[in-house]
């Protein structure tokens, strides 16, 4: 098929394919192409655009400041087509095969995610699922289709894409039940002084806790730091060290390690944890029952 009687479209599918993986044998292996072929069609793409899009430095393709600005369009034009192509009105969970893939993080995964399987294995025996860690951007994952959904904080949500609240959270202490902040209250004063083990996020500079903190003029020690939720309670147990989780994680963690929540001497806004999906994809059925299937895990969170 051509546009405009000068492009054919079918070497937009090779045009994104080359823009993304940089390579022209990455390419063709995607495509089933032999290489020449490929080297062909960038060929015929360099003729188009009147532009070398790929170029070698070193060792390494790298992309024309041309094929820069045309990445992002021609990815997401490619995604829509095959969405467009690919959504049904129609989904049935008991005889589907699908996979979904979701982006969440070790949080959400012992949490939400215990639930959610085992009430789709029951329903839904056939379904798979693929589960991401966070990244920078989250939402150029969606844009991609590298991913179906996003489960993040409000905060990290995108506002180009429609989302829903899933399920809200609140911040507690968590300190071994043995050390020294085993017993009694937890002043201000005492969190301040504490050893304290953090979160380093993968999507933002500081973790949402300590944003939370710094606008209300809380400071911590911040001696250890890690880069998964669900470390954070193994590494404060047999020591005297303190960290501010998210209660669900901790009454989580609670069930197999000897550590005790307590109150935080301030008090933080909710969690809200939203999930996230494309704009295009807002009548994809097996997206709605996913959706749907969560709200009714969530209703039985503790």
């Amino acid at each position: 098929m051509r546009f405009n009687n000068k492009f054919d479209l079918n070497l937009l599918v090779a045009l994104g394919h080359l823009l993304h993986l940089r390579s022209v044998s990455g390419a063709a292996a995607r495509m089933n192409m032999t290489q020449s072929a490929m080297s062909n069609a960038l060929l015929r793409l360099r003729t188009y655009f009147d532009d070398e899009l790929l170029v070698k430095i070193g060792r390494k393709m790298e992309l024309t400041p041309r094929a820069e600005v045309l990445k992002d369009s021609i990815r997401d034009l490619l995604v829509r087509v095959d969405w467009a192509i690919a959504s049904s009105t129609e989904f049935d969970p008991a005889q589907s095969d699908r996979c979904f893939k979701i982006l969440a993080s070790d949080y959400t995964l012992v949490t939400l995610i215990p639930r959610l399987l085992a009430r789709s294995e029951t329903l839904a025996p056939g379904i798979r699922f693929d589960f991401l860690q966070q990244v920078q951007r989250p939402e150029r994952a969606l844009e991609r289709g590298d991913v179906d959904l996003l489960i993040i904080p409000e905060e990290f949500s995108s506002k180009l894409h429609p989302s829903e609240v899933i399920f809200e959270d609140d911040f507690c202490v968590i300190a071994w039940s043995k050390g020294k902040y085993g017993k009694g209250k937890l002043s201000r004063q005492d969190f301040a002084s504490a050893s304290h083990v953090v979160m380093r996020p993968a999507i933002a500079a500081q973790s949402l806790e300590t944003h939370y903190l710094e606008q209300r003029d809380t400071s911590r020690r911040e001696d250890i730091s890690v880069y998964a939720f669900t470390a954070i309670p193994h590494l404060i147990t047999g020591t005297d060290r303190i960290a501010t989780v998210h209660r669900k994680l901790a009454v989580a963690a609670q069930r197999s390690l000897p550590i005790r929540i307590i109150d935080l001497p301030v008090k933080l806004p909710v969690l809200r944890q939203r999930v996230q999906w494309h704009r295009y994809r807002s009548n994809d059925a097996g997206l709605l029952w996913l959706r749907n299937l969560m709200r009714e895990v969530v209703a039985e969170l503790p």
